[in-house]
């Protein structure tokens, strides 16, 4: 029997059908590193439009983790899908370097050597350790194949930033924002420092809940007030609820609401003073029963009346204040404003100023109570409950469980003390009512993002700036001794300060000669040693101070940053941008969501289920990574595990054997000198090239619009079903069998190079090491990059060609070829046949289906890949428009293309064991194909 697989156009190709991943991804970035493929890229775009992607500033410590990279991939694939859209990409990578995590790091280290040393050696030791830190992660974040400026990225350490941190303080302060002022704030006894909002997390905590009597000193106001009889002589009691009995040392006074109703209410053993809406409930928690309500009052009644500390020999007043509420406790607060912003607030309307008998170690001064003399806050509920009940002063006390703030870092529970502290105050000038009207105008992605925003910026208290540490940007501030206020020339000898950091050493501002820069005697005033707030740092950075050459309110186009970033960059920014500008420092903000694990858990190191991105890289390659974040809905929490990882290790393979297969059949095809013009294209032929087209603009509009999972399932499902299931499937045997330089095959292998070209731009944002590697084989050309590429166009003007799309409808020509093979499965099932090429189809259809298959005329049985088609018109009675039967082909299986065909086909060559058209199709010119 003769070979006939020589005159057969068989695939082949040097693109592996297994990507090896692991081991080619370090020699693409090898090669990229070596032609400095980012600079190619700006080179390229220098003189296109401007889009500005702003990072919000990874924290330079420890190991990326998988949100590190979930968030360096997406603003990557916003990168190159903006370079393929025309426009030059600004983005510059940034690193957060100072804060606490850093000195503890550094602390760790001496105490570990019991070493002492200066401000500077440990300032100088933790610019080491960052320094460290930030080649280890720029390592990492460089190995997912992410572009940018590597060798020039914006570190808040650097002395010009630093410069530029403080010159944003001080526009601050010229606008008179800051103010300083000693008041509650919230502080971690771990850090020795005072916290941002954004450095809580709120946990679940159990904790003593106990109500106190406060007695009522001026019992004669009282009883006039609540009309008592004389013979009534019991004592009246305030009581008061709190969750932390080791604020009542700092108790100043109590509080009721101005404008609630109290009873008083006659117990067995005293007179109590409660809200009037809420007694019975009170009383029934405190297990009295029997009971007499007297009277009622309003509360504003009872103002300034005195009572007693509940351990303390000393009086406290009643106040006013509308914090107090009922929706716990008795409509009374115990009021020590050392320990909460309301409290605070509440006592200076009445001049009622902080004890301050807390250390920065959370632990009491000595002298206030024998038995709290440098005891910790923590443990002393026990030592103040003892107390109380020795004096009676508890009337009902429990547990309970209730969310609490701690401090992230360390996992502890945090306090609220007073302490002199820098503030931005948001409502001077109205400055929280300009940032809410710029939040407004930002595009917000999700949308209710900004809703959140406004609600977060309307409810929180002025910023604390000012952080009691070493490793941070200095609070450049001189205070007047006497009336402890800042100097009034601050502003004057900022700009001299910010000249002359930028050429010394971290130290700077501690060995300052203040005479060099105040006229006045330095012994009147003092500096400020305090830090700024990390949070500040990074929300000073804007695109002026990265980009020389843009305008100083210049905006940039995008955020995108974790859902946290709410809290913490996305207002810092916002609020230090619009203080210092008057607008948003962007147009557009995204916030992904976290990372969980199956069982939709966040990924934490305690948990131990943590996935790190090296672990997927080492065992899958990055462009797997890259895969799973392209292909998840991020503005949702976002699983990671072994299935979803499996997952995508099956849509990478499909697309790169739908590749692989485009490319096997391309390798005698020129380009340049084999293109066939779109008329002369044969019909499915163009409708593969105006479908890709179609779906081009849907990738283009999804990545225009962060969609990017949209864009990887459009693509994922192109390659499976219009190309894999349909396309590719039918034109195989026009590939393989027609003449090598015909005409229909060169219309393929058009169709295929137009396809594949578009299909390896698509993928390029997110596949860049698959991408390049495809790349070398389209385009071979040294100089020739996937990145410099932008949206390939095979023709102009598609809409002049979509009536050859409406020449046939595709959709319904895939849906009754899929239902065909399911009829020619069943039948490979039943043994009826081994392959569709053994198959006869006779297809009844409707008049409707009749006139798109019969278009097709005899090429019909290439759509379905069988030897016959038959169609038949269905009875008008059936329900079904289609109705297929599979029939056993008779004849002869030719040799060369194992179609059936029946041997009078053959008279003229009796003895051959191929088919006409296969002898025809070994000629020169074929036979001829109008439609498939």
């Amino acid at each position: 029997m003769k070979n006939y697989k020589k005159t057969l156009n068989l695939p082949k190709t040097k693109f592996s059908m297994r990507a090896n991943l692991t081991q080619n991804e370090p020699k693409i970035l090898k090669k990229w590193e070596n032609i400095d493929i980012y600079k190619i890229i700006e080179k390229k775009n220098i003189n296109k439009k401007k889009f500005i992607l702003q990072d919000g500033p990874p924290y330079a410590n420890g190991n990326i983790h998988i949100g590190h990279a979930l968030n360096k991939v997406l603003k990557d694939i916003v990168i190159k899908s903006k370079n393929l859209s025309g426009f030059n990409t600004l983005y510059t990578p940034a690193w957060d370097c100072h804060g606490l995590p850093i000195e503890h790091k550094v602390e760790e280290k001496f105490k570990k050597q019991s070493k002492k040393i200066s401000r500077k050696e440990f300032t100088n030791e933790c610019k080491k350790y960052v320094l460290k830190q930030i080649k280890k992660q720029k390592k990492e974040f460089i190995r997912l194949g992410i572009f940018t400026k590597w060798n020039d990225p914006y570190l808040t350490m650097d002395i010009k930033n630093q410069g530029n941190v403080i010159n944003q303080l001080k526009k601050i302060i010229e606008k008179k924002y800051i103010y300083s002022a000693y008041k509650p704030i919230h502080w971690c006894i771990k850090c020795k420092s005072s916290l941002a909002e954004a450095e809580l997390n709120y946990k679940k905590k159990r904790c003593n809940t106990i109500f106190v009597l406060f007695k009522i000193l001026e019992t004669e106001k009282v009883k006039q007030l609540f009309k008592i009889k004389q013979k009534n002589k019991k004592n009246i009691y305030a009581p008061i609820w709190t969750t932390t009995p080791w604020s009542l040392p700092s108790n100043q006074a109590i509080s009721l609401n101005p404008n609630i109703e109290y009873n008083l209410i006659e117990t067995k053993k005293n007179n109590l003073i409660i809200a009037k809406k809420i007694t019975k409930n009170v009383l029934e928690e405190f297990k009295i029963l029997k009971y007499k309500i007297i009277n009622n009052v309003i509360g504003k009644k009872l103002e300034l009346t005195n009572c007693s500390h509940p351990f303390f020999k000393k009086k406290v007043p009643i106040i006013l204040s509308n914090h107090v509420n009922l929706k716990v406790g008795t409509g009374i607060v115990h009021i020590a404003p050392d320990h909460g912003l309301e409290d605070f607030e509440a006592s200076k309307k009445y001049n009622i100023k902080p004890l301050n008998f807390i250390k920065k170690d959370g632990c009491y001064i000595k002298g206030i109570h024998k038995l709290l003399d440098n005891i910790s806050i923590f443990c002393s509920d026990k030592i103040i409950i003892k107390i109380l009940e020795e004096k009676s002063k508890i009337i009902y006390k429990k547990n309970i469980i209730h969310k609490y703030p701690f401090c992230w870092r360390h996992n502890y529970p945090i306090i609220f003390i007073s302490r002199p502290q820098w503030f931005i105050k948001l409502d001077k000038h109205g400055l929280r009512k300009k940032i809410i009207k710029e939040i407004k105008k930002v595009k917000w992605s999700p949308s209710w993002g900004r809703n959140k925003m406004i609600k977060m910026l309307s409810e929180r208290p002025d910023w604390c700036i000012s952080r009691q540490r070493y490793w941070g940007v200095p609070i450049t501030i001189f205070i007047e001794k006497k009336t402890n206020k800042m100097h009034t020339n601050t502003k004057n000898f900022i700009k001299k300060i910010q000249e002359k950091i930028y050429n010394l050493d971290y130290g700077y501002w501690s060995k300052i000669n203040q005479k060099k820069f105040l006229k006045d005697d330095n012994k009147n005033f003092f500096k400020s040693t305090d830090v700024l707030d990390v949070w500040f740092d990074s929300g000073s950075i804007n695109v002026k101070s990265i980009y020389n050459n843009l305008k100083s309110n210049s905006q940039s186009d995008l955020y995108i940053e974790g859902s946290d970033q709410y809290r913490g960059w996305f207002m810092s920014s916002m609020i230090i941008f619009v203080a210092t500008q008057n607008i948003s420092p962007c147009k557009h903000i995204i916030a992904h969501g976290f990372v969980v694990d199956k069982h939709g858990k966040k990924m934490s190191k305690s948990k131990g289920n943590v996935i790190s991105p090296d672990k997927i890289i080492k065992k899958f390659g990055a462009d797997i990574l890259r895969l799973w974040v392209s292909s998840t809905d991020y503005s949702k929490e976002i699983v990671m595990s072994e299935d979803v990882v499996k997952n995508i290790v099956d849509i990478y393979r499909k697309i790169r054997n739908t590749i692989r297969f485009i490319l096997s059949n391309l390798y005698d095809f020129n380009p340049l000198e084999e293109t066939i013009s779109y008329k002369k294209l044969i019909l499915i032929d163009k409708w593969i090239i105006l479908k890709t087209h179609a779906i081009q603009q849907k990738i283009i509009k999804f990545y225009k619009n962060y969609k990017f999972h949209k864009v990887t399932n459009i693509i994922s499902k192109f390659c499976i079903i219009e190309l894999g299931s349909f396309y590719l499937d039918i034109v195989k045997d026009r590939l393989y069998t027609l003449p090598k330089s015909s005409l229909e095959r060169k219309s393929c292998q058009t169709a295929l190079f137009n396809v594949l070209k578009s299909l390896v731009i698509w993928i390029s944002p997110i596949l860049p090491f698959t991408s390049h590697e495809v790349w070398s084989f389209v385009e071979n050309k040294p100089d020739s990059y996937i990145f410099t590429q932008t949206w390939h166009e095979y023709i102009k003007n598609f809409s002049e060609y979509n009536k050859d799309l409406n020449l046939l409808d595709w959709d319904k020509l895939i849906c009754i070829k899929n239902q065909v093979n399911r009829e020619i499965e069943r039948s490979i099932k039943k043994k009826i046949v081994k392959s569709s090429l053994e198959c006869n189809l006779k297809i009844y259809v409707s008049d409707e289906i009749e006139k798109e298959i019969r278009t097709l005329k005899k090429e019909i049985k290439f759509i379905f890949i069988v030897s016959k088609v038959e169609i038949k018109k269905s009875n008008k009675n059936t329900k079904t428009k289609l109705k297929i039967k599979v029939t056993k082909a008779l004849g002869n299986k030719c040799n060369r293309c194992w179609n059936v065909f029946e041997i009078k086909e053959t008279q003229n060559v009796k003895k051959s064991n191929i088919c006409n058209r296969c002898i025809k199709n070994m000629t020169k010119y074929g036979e001829t194909r109008n439609f498939v």
